[in-house]
């Protein structure tokens, strides 16, 4: 069973695949506890879904993905290529068993239950950052000074004041304000006469994801990881005292245990091991603008899905939840849907002149709850599937992660999340 190993077996040598958030966060804990790491990953730092996402740090609102309101959409919304959550019509059996699943997760009881599973890892959330800010990671998590939800009507904005209400009846607190239009305006400047209500959000923050998950590489390396990018991996062996991980170029390294953080890919190496949950691919654009006034904070347009972030002089406007192949090449057409669906809601933002624009795969699970732990192999584990939330959670998934594999024990925040359920 998880969690039986003793201490005495604590892995001298640990391959990380994957580096992303998560994965460097486990590396670097790992590290703390004296375990020596390699990290691997196919392509490169932060090459997936930890670069150009809003890098928002939110335990406050960190929520299921399945939710009732999702169910809302309807066929027709969710075939449109304009809609904020996209599937193709050419769905295959893999996505529509997890499209099933999804929807037999997204009714209120289900969410509750997975609502209180979130609530230990919300809370310690900040811990992750703050330990990995002392141990002197080059970047920093900024505290926003606002956060402000806009809406463009009062009855917009229920749907949010609604889900508030459902997180404290869950047991977790989260600060906030109603504003007007008029109010939202005066803390944010860069939006526009069309908004007529408005939340503000205390007690968040936000990162330049990118920027971080590279500071964060640059601290696994300097304390003596190895990171080998280019590397993909093909199979994972279990020769019952270790593990031999196979690359396609043909090397078959020995560690005494494995993590797979490996984002949207993660059922590829870990179905071997027990795990069964699909892992799909959610996918998210963004690009960056100029703005006459760059926001103080994050600024959110709930009802359209757009999340914009400041990165220094400029902005970067994200959205989308696009469920398709990871693979797929980038589609202009979301970019375009996000521009045209924040034009009115910005002042002075210049959405005709976009840089890096991105498309990443979000790893989404069909209950919304990540894959972190033990697999049936007590020399492999999992660390995967948060969907929107690996920015946020992946430190603190790799401080309790990091915990488990070296002492053995299962921390009581990661049961509800075990890969083998």
């Amino acid at each position: 069973m998880p969690g039986t190993e003793s201490a005495e077996h604590a892995p001298r040598h640990v391959a990380v695949i994957g580096a992303g958030m998560v994965g460097l966060a486990t590396a670097w804990f790992l590290q703390e506890r004296g375990v020596q790491v390699t990290v691997l990953d196919r392509a490169g730092v932060a090459a997936g879904a930890s670069w150009g996402n809003a890098g928002w740090l939110t335990p406050g609102i960190t929520t299921p993905l399945p939710e009732p309101a999702v169910l809302r959409y309807g066929l027709r919304a969710v075939l449109s290529p304009s809609s904020p959550v996209y599937v193709p019509p050419s769905a295959d059996a893999r996505l529509l068993r997890f499209l099933t699943g999804f929807a037999r997760h997204s009714t209120a009881a289900k969410w509750r239950s997975a609502m209180r599973a979130y609530i230990p890892m919300n809370q310690r959330a900040f811990e992750g950052f703050d330990a990995l800010a002392e141990g002197g990671i080059a970047a920093q998590a900024n505290e926003a000074k606002s956060f402000i939800a806009a809406y463009r009507t009062e009855a917009e904005r229920t749907v949010l004041l609604d889900e508030l209400r459902h997180i404290h009846a869950a047991g977790q607190r989260v600060e906030y304000d109603i504003l007007t239009g008029a109010d939202a305006r005066e803390v944010e400047p860069s939006l526009s006469d069309r908004i007529g209500a408005a939340i503000r959000l205390h007690g968040q923050r936000f990162v330049n994801p990118g920027q971080y998950v590279h500071a964060l590489a640059d601290a696994v390396r300097a304390r003596g990881a190895s990171l080998v990018t280019g590397a993909d991996v093909v199979d994972i062996r279990d020769d019952g005292t270790g593990t031999r991980v196979v690359t396609a170029a043909g090397s078959a390294d020995r560690y005494d245990a494995v993590v797979l953080a490996t984002g949207t890919w993660l059922g590829t190496l870990a179905r071997r091991f027990g795990v069964r949950t699909v892992v799909q691919a959610g996918r998210g654009y963004s690009f960056s603008i100029a703005i006459e006034h760059v926001p103080a904070g994050p600024v959110y347009f709930p009802a359209q899905r757009v999340a914009c972030t400041p990165l220094g002089d400029r902005l970067r406007v994200a959205g989308m939840m696009e469920f398709r192949s990871a693979e797929a090449p980038l589609d202009r057409r979301r970019i375009s849907a996000i521009a045209e669906a924040a034009r009115p809601l910005l002042r002075g933002a210049d959405l005709d002149t976009r840089t890096d624009e991105w498309v990443g795969s979000r790893p989404c699970t069909p209950d919304g709850l990540p894959l972190i732990g033990r697999t049936r192999s007590p020399r492999v584990f999992a660390a995967g599937g948060h969907g929107m939330w690996g920015i946020t959670l992946g430190p603190i998934t790799g401080k309790l992660l990091a915990e488990q594999i070296a002492t053995g024990r299962q921390p009581n925040e990661l049961r509800p999340f075990s890969p083998l359920r």
